[in-house]
């Protein structure tokens, strides 16, 4: 039996502009669906097609339990061909399930592709908060103060994911002391083990910073833009978010809505404001991991709710 976390390498049909399907599909390239072929946008920036609903998966934090309730829910109503899946990062850090919840996000990928007129780019993966520490984790001796930096990390939930792929913060403060060589070998155990995995770390390395719906309807980021800059002078502002959130109070550029998976304030989702979606409620920090589906303009058409 093949290992339900693998993998990114098998060929599906891929749909082709007629509708038609096409035998080559490969899903090695085409983890997010990254471009839309517009030059003047950053590649980075993944792209859904347009179809009926978007199912919107907020920050999980290694609750790999809730996740699996939200996806039995979201597996019995998906249309395949006509829906489509965002998860919008912080996928690690904090909870105790961190492969588990890794696991889960591949099993439920390849349940999704088993579905005739499921394609790999109905399914898009941002990059949380969470992953662009640990990214930066794995190459911590890139770091000017790589000492203060994995402190102030593992204050930010990322101690989890670090003891979830083996490691401790004791010994990577040890390793900081003993200089750059040091670090970079015990990084280099850390990215091993994630590898050992499967799926794990190419998951890491596929996600997306944004993404939109190909008609422009729907804008989805993790936690935060500034609706004063255009979408590829955000930066750091995609994971971190200083409040410029609130300040969505017309569409931004040609979107309809934006939605956003993560608020570092806590405050509850937010469903109802006419330019702006919040989903996260906390899961993670005690609440229940809460999943919406949307139409092609961003309003909320359904609600599931995973408890704790």
């Amino acid at each position: 039996m093949n290992h339900p976390t693998a993998n990114f390498d098998r060929k599906l049909p891929s749909r082709k502009a007629d509708g038609k399907t096409d035998s080559s599909g490969d899903i090695s390239a085409n983890v997010t669906s990254p471009g839309n072929g517009d030059a003047s946008e950053p590649s980075y920036i993944a792209v859904l097609p347009a179809g009926e609903r978007v199912w919107a998966v907020p920050s999980i934090h290694g609750e790999a339990s809730q996740l699996k309730a939200l996806h039995r829910v979201i597996g019995e109503n998906f249309k395949p061909g006509r829906d489509r899946i965002i998860y919008l990062g912080n996928y690690l850090g904090y909870g105790a399930a961190i492969a588990g919840t890794m696991d889960e996000i591949l099993r439920f990928r390849r349940q999704l592709l088993m579905l005739p007129g499921t394609e790999a780019e109905d399914l898009v993966y941002l990059r949380g908060a969470q992953e662009e520490m640990w990214s930066k984790l794995l190459k911590l001796q890139m770091a000017s103060d790589p000492l203060s930096a994995l402190q102030w990390m593992m204050t930010h939930g990322v101690q989890a994911t670090l003891e979830a792929y083996g490691g401790s913060s004791a010994e990577g403060e040890r390793k900081c002391r003993e200089g750059t060589m040091a670090i970079t070998k015990w990084a280099g155990a850390l990215r091993k083990n994630m590898q050992a995995n499967p799926g794990h770390f190419e998951l890491m390395t596929s996600l997306s910073r944004a993404a939109h719906t190909s008609d422009r309807g729907i804008l989805f980021v993790h936690a935060s833009i500034d609706p004063s800059r255009p979408l590829s002078m955000q930066g750091d502002i995609f994971w971190w978010d200083n409040e410029t959130f609130e300040r969505i109070n017309r569409p931004y550029q040609a979107f309809k809505k934006v939605v956003r998976g993560y608020d570092h304030k806590r405050r509850g989702p937010t469903l109802d404001r006419d330019f702006r979606v919040t989903l996260d409620s906390g899961c993670g920090f005690g609440g229940p991991l809460v999943g919406a589906a949307l139409d092609p303009a961003g309003a909320v058409l359904q609600v599931i709710e995973a408890a704790p």
